[in-house]
């Protein structure tokens, strides 16, 4: 019910918005004049991937639009934990209970940016995939920028894809695979083929990796193992005001309580699943630690993270757990860039570690992890959150990644200059989007190679284009 109040206020704020557009209300970008963009996403809960893809948006955009001719601004759930992020962009609270602050926010702006990575899924959260629409719709409603930029959609509850349909039909969305454009097309949603943004991320030096580990223990000769661990079976989040007075009065649902009146999906069937996937992760790194010598660390990504990182961790006499809550994203990337090996359910943990060449196998929840496995062709290295036969498979993949490391480092470093020349061709797409909303903004003259499309790179990236290119 709480999901389907947010919706409908939500929707009639897109109606609002269109109404007073209609009518002479708000004001439309003028020549000389800054462009101003809000960028909508899922920031400030230390979420690593959804933070570093934000700061490579707004990189990218910037620029290609140039710096001195556009002002941007950020929004975050929490200004601590998005402090020293995001360069000189401003940032704007996003407050739990958002239709009101997007009706406000939104038409201050020239344009919308929606960041989140899920952004058209009822897997996660229904309110999530409400407010990127909301986000999207008022600016598409005002005839001003609306563009979903690095998107993946999938299932999304009826309510919600006839939501995406309606308001998102006069935006562009580029997504990050073909199945997420199949999806937006039977919507309706005008779509383009882009990729992931956190390709381009600059983290600190190797040398501070490498440091993070020896102060946790590691000898600087062990190859590292990482592992990346989710709670896969505790979405979607989903709205409830009775959970919520039932927490207030009671104290009840104190383990499935996100925030506000959001609670994470529970009950026994989902503990029993998550038991089976924190048993065989740890069954089969034990094993494999009595096969070779390695150094293992567990790392959260994101601050939910902690609670089952810890739980293997437990499981495995303590081995170190490093979190998102402790380390920004600066100090995370390069942590995992410093590693041998990784074994992760997270989408970003694996892409942020390509460009260090660190052989990598996935255990996913959804399509993001399988979609990237199969483009760097190693679906032998993917298994499912929920398979029976986990802790085997898991054994099998970590050994294929000390035997096969080489092939596999080798495939990757494709797979990023691959993605890096993609995400150069999402730069044109919002160039030119731009300049068919407001075709007197100046943009850049001349010819460009597609390397200008993209944020200024270390000699990390540049290193592998020239192997790779």
């Amino acid at each position: 019910m709480m999901d389907f109040i947010l919706e409908a206020w939500v929707s009639s704020s897109i109606e609002a918005a269109k109404l007073g557009w209609m009518l002479g209300k708000g004001q439309r970008w003028q020549p000389g004049e800054k462009l101003k963009l809000l960028f909508a996403g899922y920031n400030g809960t230390r979420n690593m991937g959804s933070d570093v893809r934000v700061s490579e948006m707004l990189r990218q955009i910037r620029h290609i639009l140039g710096a001195e001719r556009v002002e941007f601004s950020v929004m975050t759930q929490n200004f601590q934990r998005t402090r020293g992020y995001f360069e000189s962009a401003k940032q704007v609270h996003l407050p739990d209970i958002f239709p009101p602050f997007l009706a406000d926010e939104v038409p201050k702006h020239d344009g919308v940016v929606a960041c989140e990575g899920s952004m058209f899924k009822s897997k996660f959260a229904n309110a999530l995939t409400t407010m990127m629409i909301g986000s999207l719709g008022i600016a598409a409603a005002q005839n001003k920028l609306s563009v979903g930029y690095g998107a993946e959609a999938g299932q999304m509850d009826p309510l919600i894809a006839k939501m995406c349909g309606r308001y998102c039909r006069n935006s562009l969305v580029i997504t990050r695979n073909e199945e997420s454009r199949t999806v937006l097309r039977e919507l309706g949603v005008p779509t383009e083929l882009g990729t992931d943004t956190a390709w381009t991320f600059e983290p600190h030096p190797a040398e501070y990796g490498r440091k993070a580990l020896r102060e946790v223990g590691w000898d600087g000769r062990a190859p590292v193992l990482v592992v990346c661990p989710i709670n896969p079976f505790e979405w979607p989040v989903r709205a409830s005001v009775a959970k919520f007075a039932l927490h207030g009065l009671a104290g009840a649902y104190k383990d499935s309580h996100y925030r506000s009146v959001y609670f994470h999906n529970s009950g026994p069937e989902a503990d029993r699943a998550l038991e089976h996937y924190l048993t065989a992760i740890a069954n089969a790194v034990r094993a494999f630690r009595q096969q070779r010598n390695v150094f293992v660390i567990l790392v959260a990504t994101e601050r939910l993270d902690a609670r089952p990182a810890r739980r293997i961790s437990e499981k495995l006499d303590g081995v170190p757990v490093l979190t998102s809550d402790d380390y920004n994203m600066y100090e995370l990337v390069s942590t995992l860039r410093a590693c041998h090996m990784m074994v992760s359910s997270r989408y970003h943990g694996i892409v942020t570690s390509m460009p260090a060449l660190v052989p990598s196998a996935g255990i996913t929840m959804d399509e993001r992890i399988r979609n990237l496995m199969r483009e760097r062709g190693h679906d032998h290295l993917l298994m499912n959150v929920d398979d029976p036969d986990l802790e085997p498979r898991l054994l099998a993949a970590m050994d294929k990644l000390c035997h096969e490391g080489e092939s596999i480092a080798g495939a990757i470093g494709k797979t990023v200059v691959k993605n890096l020349k993609v995400m150069a061709r999402m730069g044109v797409y919002i160039e030119e989007e731009v300049q068919r909303r407001y075709p007197e903004f100046p943009t850049r003259r001349g010819e460009w190679s597609w390397e200008d499309y993209l944020p200024p790179m270390g000699a990390e990236l540049r290193g592998l284009m020239e192997a790779y290119g």
